[in-house]
């Protein structure tokens, strides 16, 4: 009768051959690739050899100076409606959030009505509020004005555009504030209130902080959006970026390549703000999962590469 191996024998009898790991092969990855890379060059040979596209033309006034108003025009116009959104959402966040049953309701009508009606109704209406309201003033309610303005000279293409664009932003800058304002454990709030902090200190220092992490990328998409929603301004023709295209080629017929000018334009301001909006994030995420993901995206990539051609960390065969 034989008797069971002892640990000696055990350990010799293990195969102790390193294991030879491979890389697994995606051959569907590989075949889509090509496939997309084949497309790619067919349109990017189309738009480059198409002579009706008009490159020279575009070259040409891609920094002319009626171009470059308008872009100027348009920057302005984002910085300062996204201003007014912002700061019009946090205020009527909070108003959404009180307790205050007249303050909530007058957040809820205003966000109703402004994101309940299309944009481009806005900017006509404000436009034209002269045909509503001749003049403006300030005084007692059902008494004596003491100060007047003109409708038309105090509401301009200009202040038209901004009012159009900066209210209507703020109604959806407070529904993402509100979001925001929500995610923050409630316990937080309740802690602050125990600690004999106001409302407003406990919103300021500890729940706004906080909230910026999710606050934040939204806003960066809508800072985006906004820039290119600005050229809806052409409807009360205020001179932006789209209306300098429109005034030249209905000049000279350049149709095709002045539109190309102004996507150009459009895409790069677009991809200044893209990677504006990165760090921004990655500041306001900083010590969290998320930021770490972020930092180390690369160095994962790299160490996966590296287990991929012959390190333990490969499939094996």
């Amino acid at each position: 009768m034989s008797t069971p191996p002892g640990p000696a024998e055990s350990w010799q009898e293990v195969d102790t051959t390193p294991i030879k790991a491979v890389p697994v092969r995606h051959y569907g990855r590989w075949i889509a690739g090509v496939i997309i890379l084949f497309l790619a060059f067919i349109v990017i040979r189309s738009v480059v050899t198409n002579s009706a596209l008009q490159w020279p033309v575009v070259g040409e006034y891609l920094f002319d100076n009626r171009i470059l108003n308008g872009l100027r025009n348009t920057l302005v116009l984002t910085v300062i409606s996204m201003i007014i959104g912002i700061v019009g959402g946090v205020l009527l966040a909070v108003m959404r959030l009180s307790p205050n049953l007249l303050m909530s309701g007058a957040a809820s009508v205003y966000i109703w009505l402004l994101r309940g009606t299309p944009l481009i109704t806005q900017l006509v209406i404000w436009n034209f509020l002269a045909l509503a309201y001749s003049k403006i003033g300030l005084g007692i309610p059902f008494g004596p004005t003491f100060i007047s303005w003109d409708t038309n000279t105090l509401i301009n293409q200009f202040v038209a555009s901004l009012l159009g664009l900066g209210l209507n932003e703020a109604a959806y800058m407070a529904e993402i504030v509100r979001g925001g304002i929500q995610s923050v454990d409630s316990g937080q709030l309740e802690a602050a209130s125990a600690l004999g902090m106001s409302r407003g200190k406990t919103l300021r220092r500890i729940i706004l902080p906080q909230a910026m992490r999710v606050i934040i990328p939204p806003t960066g998409n809508e800072t985006i959006s906004m820039l290119k929603t600005t050229s809806l301004v052409v409807v009360i023709g205020y001179f932006e970026l789209m209306v300098s295209v429109q005034t030249i080629y209905s000049q000279n017929y350049k149709t095709v390549p002045l539109l190309i000018v102004a996507a150009t334009w459009y895409l790069f301001m677009t991809s200044v703000l893209t990677v504006i909006q990165f760090y921004i994030e990655r500041y306001f995420a900083r010590g969290t999962s998320r930021a770490t993901a972020q930092k180390n995206r690369w160095g994962a990539r790299m160490l996966g590469y590296r287990f991929g051609r012959g390190g333990s960390g490969g499939a094996a065969r």
